[in-house]
């Protein structure tokens, strides 16, 4: 009988959120919607950074999900969330978006775990 730890059934649920808010908003940002564009303009952000964005975050999903099945890759993907999810923190605060900042504080401490419970488990 395999024994799953309480600390990889953690991991394993907070990577498959993580990964499904990235996808989502790889989705949104490469449908190019009114209200992403305009988030995006109001934070400095140019349109020919758009593709980098979304590669980033569709590539921090399969990384975090690859992670499930062998750690090291998780952790270099969760190291590289809380670098692009503090980022956006910077970016919201930089021009005075005080509503953007907490979401993205809120997915840079998530990423952050998913470091600490990705080395639990290794």
């Amino acid at each position: 009988m395999i024994e799953v730890s309480s600390v990889f059934v953690s991991l394993a649920v907070l990577t498959v959120f993580m990964s499904a808010v990235l996808l989502v908003s790889a989705g949104a940002k490469s449908l190019r919607t009114r209200h992403i564009t305009e988030q995006m303009s109001a934070l400095g952000v140019p349109q020919s950074m758009m593709a980098f964005l979304i590669g980033a975050q569709i590539a921090g999903a399969a990384g975090a999900i690859a992670g499930l099945w062998w750690g090291p890759i998780g952790i270099a993907a969760a190291i590289g969330l809380t670098l692009y999810f503090a980022g956006a923190v910077v970016s919201h605060l930089r021009v005075g978006d005080h509503k953007g900042a907490p979401p993205a504080a809120v997915l840079t401490v998530a990423s952050v775990a998913l470091i600490v419970l990705g080395a639990a488990t290794l």
